[in-house]
């Protein structure tokens, strides 16, 4: 299934700056970013539960947010992307055109 994660980490907070580069480095074993706090994720129910439990385990719930929308096992059909910084998906992007 297809998972957009979001997120928003206060790095004025202590802790801040390393708990977002430790999220996005979490984000990065699963999915390719699509904007600064934007990930997609491909995955399936046992390593979405991984992934939601490292991520919970790093952020701080009264600093920090995170958003995970459920786009399902079609939901690469569903995205329309206009404008610049086109990410290349590397399971879905053709390499030789």
């Amino acid at each position: 299934m297809l998972v957009l994660i979001t997120y928003d980490v206060s790095v004025t907070s202590p802790g801040g700056s390393r708990r977002l580069r430790n999220i996005a480095k979490t984000c990065l074993d699963y999915g390719v970013r699509v904007q600064n706090s934007v990930f997609e994720c491909e995955v399936d129910p046992a390593q979405f539960v991984n992934l939601k439990n490292s991520l919970v385990e790093t952020f701080d719930p009264n600093e920090d947010s995170l958003r995970f929308y459920f786009l399902g096992k079609k939901g690469h059909q569903k995205i329309e992307h206009i404008g610049t910084k086109f990410v290349q998906d590397p399971l879905r992007t053709p390499l030789i055109l």
